[in-house]
C-alpha cells in the first residue's frame, strides 16, 4: 500500500493525519478483517498504526448461550439485560483503546466504536431512553477523525456468517441493523464502502476513501500526561454513573 502524502511519517512523535479511524456495520459486513489489513498496511509504511477491537461481549456470550443449551446471548441474558451488558463492555473497551492511543501516541484502527450500541440498541428494539442513556455516556468520547461504514446487502452478510460457522444471525435481524446504521443522526459523517465485493476490493476502496476524507494537519501538541489523566478520571466516573443508573432501571 502506498500511503498518502499526509499520511507519511514525519519527526519521531509527530503523527499528521487521522489519529483515529473506526470501521463499523453490520455483522458478516468484514469489520475485523478490513480493520486488521488496514492497521497492518499503515504499519508497514512506518505509522504506528494498530488494531483495536471495542466489541461488546455479545459473541463471547452467545457460544457460551449454545454450551449451556441457550440458542443465543438474549436467551442467556434476556433482551434488555444483554444490551446493558454490551454497552457497559464496548464502553470499557473504548475507554482503553483511547488510553492506549493517548499513551503510546499511536494510531487506533478501531473495529466498531460508539455508533455500533446505538445502531443494536435500534436495530433490537430497545426503547428511545435506552439510546438516551446510552449516548449520554459514550459522549464523553471523541468522534474517529474518520468512520467507515462498511456497507453490505444482508443476504451477503448471512451468508459470510454461516460460512464462517462461528455465529449466526437472522436476515431479520441484519436487515434491521442495516437500517439502523442509516438511521443514526451520524450518518452524514461517515464514509460509506460498498462492501459487498472481495477483501481486496473492499480494501482498496477503504485505502481510496482514506485519502479522500484525511486533510493535512498540524502535529498534535505534547499534553499526553494532562488528556490522559482527564481520560483516565471524569469520563470513569461519569460513564460509571450512566451506565450504573441504567442497570438499575433495567432490573
Amino acid at each position: 500500500m502506498s500511503s498518502p502524502e499526509h499520511l507519511a511519517p514525519g519527526r519521531p512523535g509527530d503523527l499528521a493525519g487521522p489519529r483515529t479511524i473506526a470501521l463499523v456495520g453490520i455483522d458478516g459486513s468484514g469489520k475485523t478483517t478490513q480493520a486488521r489489513l488496514l492497521a497492518a498496511e499503515l504499519a508497514a509504511t512506518g505509522l504506528p498504526a494498530v488494531y483495536r477491537q471495542n466489541a461488546g461481549g455479545r459473541a463471547w456470550f452467545g457460544k457460551r448461550a449454545v454450551r449451556w443449551g441457550r440458542p443465543d446471548a438474549d436467551a442467556l441474558l434476556g433482551r434488555r439485560g444483554m444490551l446493558l451488558v454490551e454497552s457497559v463492555l464496548r464502553w470499557l473497551s473504548i475507554v482503553r483503546t483511547l488510553l492506549r492511543r493517548a499513551l503510546r501516541r499511536e494510531i487506533a484502527v478501531m473495529d466498531r466504536y460508539a455508533f455500533c450500541q446505538y445502531a443494536s440498541l435500534r436495530a433490537r428494539g430497545a426503547r428511545p431512553a435506552a439510546e438516551r442513556r446510552a449516548r449520554l455516556a459514550y459522549r464523553l468520547f471523541p468522534h474517529p477523525d474518520v468512520t467507515f461504514l462498511l456497507a453490505v446487502d444482508p443476504a451477503v452478510a448471512q451468508e459470510r456468517i454461516d460460512r464462517r460457522g462461528t455465529d449466526q444471525e437472522s436476515m431479520e435481524y441484519l436487515t434491521a441493523a442495516d437500517r439502523a446504521y442509516r438511521s443514526l443522526p451520524e450518518f452524514p459523517e461517515f464514509v460509506v464502502i460498498d462492501a459487498n465485493g472481495t477483501p481486496d476490493q473492499v480494501s482498496a476502496a477503504i485505502r481510496a476513501g482514506l485519502a479522500a476524507a484525511t486533510r493535512p494537519a498540524a502535529p498534535a501538541p505534547r499534553r499526553i500526561r494532562v488528556r490522559t489523566l482527564v481520560l483516565a478520571g471524569v469520563p470513569v466516573l461519569a460513564g460509571a454513573a450512566v451506565l450504573g443508573w441504567q442497570l438499575a432501571e433495567s432490573l
